[in-house]
């Protein structure tokens, strides 16, 4: 059952969305060469607490896990596509890091991600790979209005990504968010234009395009079940945010 969220519900949604911009801000700033991944956790753990938030992920267990999820950030390095559990690793200089987080508050979550280079040594691939990304999720927000449905988000994002020669991970993308992190409607990162559930003022999505460098689609679980990787070892990029459709147009939730 998709359910259509009131203004209000939007607003509260709104002061969640807040924290999570501020949490990716804290940590994206955090993220140099050297320091482990479990201090970016920490980092996380620190602003919930100053919000009198909850976490989103923490002790979340879909289907395809082992175990619940043990952290409350999710830390994606290189070719780790999505869902990498921040662990002893010390990010080195160049890495790509993808930081995705939730935060509940008030009874509504809200949930973004966002992509960038550790440290100094940058590579244009890293840097195009990036670029492109974010495009592909303006875009797909760009596509969240009323009287469209969700396969104009997704043909948006997916046409980006593949013009560019990227993979795209299919099985993992976006998904409707309120009193839960994830409710109906899906929101592949492609589809066919013109198909899918409406759009309706009151809907709300969480947009979250995820190319992978090397052009190939496949992806496999690592040892801890959890991490997704591309088959190929190339990098992968991920970024997202919380999406109101209203009347007015797209409302991004997940903005400072």
């Amino acid at each position: 059952m998709v359910e259509l969220k009131t203004a209000n519900e939007i607003a509260a949604m709104r002061a969640a969305g807040r924290v999570v911009a501020q949490t990716l801000a804290a940590c994206a700033e955090a993220a140099r060469p050297g320091v482990p991944l479990r201090d970016l956790d920490e980092v996380a753990r620190g602003v919930l607490a100053a919000n009198g938030a909850r976490s989103s992920f923490l002790d979340y267990h879909p289907h395809f896990a082992p175990t619940p999820f043990p952290a409350v950030l999710i830390t994606s390095v290189n070719d780790v596509i999505v869902h990498g559990i921040p662990d002893d690793y010390r990010l080195a200089d160049g890495d790509l890091l993808s930081i995705d987080f939730g935060a509940e508050l008030d009874g509504f979550h809200g949930d973004a991600a966002t992509s960038l280079v550790v440290g100094t040594a940058t590579d244009p691939a890293d840097e195009k790979l990036i670029a492109t990304t974010r495009a592909a999720l303006d875009a797909g927000i760009a596509a969240a209005t009323p009287g469209n449905r969700i396969g104009d988000i997704s043909h948006a994002i997916g046409r980006i990504g593949r013009d560019a020669g990227y993979g795209i991970p299919a099985d993992f993308g976006g998904h409707g968010i309120g009193r839960q992190m994830h409710e109906p409607p899906s929101v592949p990162n492609e589809g066919r234009p013109g198909r899918g559930f409406p759009l309706r003022p009151g809907l709300v999505i969480a947009i979250e395009p995820m190319f992978i460098s090397g052009g190939h689609d496949g992806y496999h679980a690592a040892r801890d079940g959890w991490a997704l990787c591309s088959d190929d070892r190339s990098r992968a990029a991920h970024v997202e945010h919380s999406v109101a459709i209203t009347e007015d147009g797209p409302v991004v939730l997940t903005l400072p």
